[in-house]
């Protein structure tokens, strides 16, 4: 029954565009006669007139309008629809457009994406860096990874990691500052904040489960990039804030220190990856999530043997 009212509707369609019975017929390899009886089928079915007839020519209802508006979008979605279904049983293929922010992706996203390209060879990877919000939609991404609590409710998104945050300075800045053992302790302190976030910003650090406890902090640098600071507090500027992923190898090295405050970091941070709701995941955007999770999990390489 669903394959007879599809065909009707793009009998209907046909006429519409080829301006006649006979030669939707000619266009479709159908007889006029079966051409008019898709066409009855369709308004008794609908109890309306979709043609105004005449000798001379074939003109929509007010009835028909609105159908040929809202069918050729049917048709349209229905036909992406079976060619993604059919795609499934070939390889991922085309261009996947991802985003993803500076620090990480230089670190965790550039150096695995040639194993990708082992995996998946007919994919091309466009990679976008950008730690600015962006409207995906608008700037036509497949794909976006962002560290965030929720994504956009207009949007989709799938858990790749934790994010951990750490406190951290410089072992010579330490030995002349004096180590913090509180939160409130960093008030005392060279800060370096981060302008771009609301967790570690330029005036006020958060701290705890869901960030429920903060303090003023200032410094003598703020930058809006995670980098900028990891390279100002290796210099002996002052303390940071800052991800794991962002600093692990400073750590390991004894580059930075962790210093441990009476209130722990912020946790309710995660990697996400983040795309447009639609009928039908493309294969290709499936097949960079499954990727990016099998590469951070279950433990994100960032974050193994730092010792605390």
């Amino acid at each position: 029954m669903m394959l007879d009212r599809l065909t009707g509707l793009q009998v209907f369609t046909r006429v519409v565009v080829t301006g006649s019975f006979s030669a939707a017929g000619r266009s479709l390899s159908l007889s006029q006669t079966m051409v008019t009886k898709h066409v009855a089928a369709l308004e008794a079915r609908l109890g309306v007139a979709l043609f105004q007839r005449s000798t001379r020519r074939l003109s929509l209802t007010e009835a028909g309008r609105l159908l040929l508006e809202g069918g050729q979008k049917l048709l349209a979605d229905y036909e992406q629809i079976e060619q993604v279904v059919a795609a499934e049983r070939q390889e991922p293929r085309g261009v996947l457009r991802l985003n993803a922010p500076v620090s990480f992706a230089i670190r965790h996203v550039a150096p695995i994406l040639a194993e990708f390209r082992r995996m998946f060879p007919l994919v091309n990877v466009e990679l976008g860096v950008s730690d600015r919000p962006i409207d995906m939609i608008e700037e036509g991404w497949d794909l976006t990874l962002r560290i965030q609590s929720m994504p956009s409710s207009s949007l989709r998104a799938r858990k790749l990691a934790p994010i951990r945050m750490v406190v951290c300075a410089a072992p010579d800045y330490l030995a002349c500052a004096g180590i913090p053992t509180t939160v409130q302790d960093l008030q005392h302190h060279q800060c370096l904040g981060y302008a771009l976030s609301e967790v570690a910003g330029a005036s006020r650090w958060s701290f705890g489960a869901r960030g429920e406890r903060s303090v003023a902090i200032s410094g003598p640098l703020v930058a809006n990039n995670g980098d900028v600071l990891r390279e100002a507090a290796l210099a002996g500027q002052g303390i940071i804030y800052q991800p794991t992923f962002l600093l692990a190898d400073e750590l390991r090295a004894g580059r930075l220190r962790a210093i441990s405050l009476d209130c722990q970091p912020i946790d309710e941070l995660d990697l996400h990856a983040v795309y447009v709701p639609g009928t039908v995941m493309p294969l290709k955007v499936r097949a960079m999530i499954d990727f990016l999770l099998g590469a951070y999990a279950p433990t994100p390489p960032w974050d193994r043997d730092l010792g605390f």
